[in-house]
């Protein structure tokens, strides 16, 4: 059974910073294109990063490049988001994803993705 279960989520003030894992357990992250997803309140759930199978090619939202950075520690089986500067507009519940695409030149959907952990909440507020 695929399994993905998120970490690292809190509160925390605005330009603070969170360190998300996502752990996997069943199959290896390190041969899967992964991904964070977030949804706030209210609105629809949209792709903030991904990291392709091969480690060669990442995609940001344009609302957090510079801030934010995905990355995998295959030993661990785990997927990374480290989250800087964070805005009060970053609130939501982060997902973590995998079995999907991420591909030069192809917007960032949650469609392909097949194997989703339960989330994690993050909260920016003062």
């Amino acid at each position: 059974q695929f399994q993905l279960v998120e970490s690292g989520g809190g509160l925390v003030q605005p330009g603070g910073s969170l360190r998300l894992s996502c752990v996997a357990s069943g199959f290896g992250l390190g041969l899967e294109a992964v991904a964070w997803f977030r949804q706030a309140p209210g609105k629809e759930r949209e792709g903030v990063s991904c990291l392709s199978k091969s480690d060669d090619h990442t995609i940001y939202q344009e609302s957090v490049k510079g801030r934010f950075t995905i990355s995998r520690d295959n030993a661990k089986n785990t997927v990374l988001l480290q989250m800087n500067s964070l805005k009060p507009e970053d609130t939501g519940v982060y997902y973590c994803a995998a079995h999907g695409l991420c591909l030069t030149g192809v917007p960032l959907s949650s469609s392909p993705y097949h194997t989703w952990g339960q989330g994690t909440q993050v909260t920016v507020s003062s």
